[in-house]
């Protein structure tokens, strides 16, 4: 498996992020956190271990600098997150690192919306999306552009989340999917809940990841 920690230099800034690639990779999930996240997060990590099991590599990056993210409106600016995303996004095509593997997104919270907007921005070069506990409410406008199919997970119990993302769901023309986790709180904290995201996720992404055509 190989492991690679990047500074990936944009327009404005340079970030950081970990690359990790199996053997045999089938595609790159590039990871985009919630406000008030990181490339560490452990939920995120998480989940990105169980998806490199299953030979997909993963990609988790800071979407601002620790200068940026200690103004707490950018943690909130999904317009700025957006573009770091899509930026960061044609850096990795253009990476040898990156292996021309067709590229997924994992969006968590609001790193959600961004997600959505990117995939909308990019139309069918990203294969895959899911959300988690996500706001694709957020990008409300950029949905019906949006070509990727995408799986929505919300808890159970996240009932405001449900809603939002219900309205969202409505707005997406692309293959589409949400699923309900019962017993789930927002950040599915809950014993077993992070990994019934993850292997769904993993469904999902196997799925689509490698399909010429949806």
């Amino acid at each position: 498996m190989e492991k690679l920690d990047l500074d990936i230099p944009l327009s404005s800034v340079t970030l950081k992020g970990d690359l990790i690639i199996p053997e045999n990779a089938i595609g790159i999930i590039v990871f985009s956190h919630g406000s008030g996240s990181s490339r560490f997060s452990s939920r995120n990590r998480m989940v990105a271990e169980l998806i490199q099991q299953q030979k997909i590599g993963t990609f988790l990056f800071d979407l601002l600098t620790e200068e940026e993210d200690r103004i707490y409106e950018n943690r909130f600016n999904i317009d700025l997150l957006s573009i770091r995303l899509i930026e960061t996004t044609l850096w990795l095509m253009s990476n040898k690192g990156a292996k021309n593997l067709p590229i997924g997104y994992f969006g968590a919270s609001t790193g959600a919306a961004s997600a959505l907007r990117a995939a909308a921005h990019f139309g069918n070069k990203i294969k895959a999306v899911v959300s988690r506990g996500g706001r694709p409410d957020l990008a409300i406008t950029e949905l019906p552009l949006v070509t990727a199919p995408t799986l929505l997970i919300v808890g159970g119990e996240d009932v405001p989340v449900i809603g939002m993302n219900k309205m969202a769901y409505d707005e997406l023309g692309s293959i589409k999917e949400m699923k309900i986790i019962p017993g789930a709180t927002h950040l599915f904290e809950e014993p077993g809940k992070l990994q019934e995201v993850a292997d769904l996720a993993i469904v999902w992404y196997k799925r689509y990841l490698t399909k010429k055509d949806w």
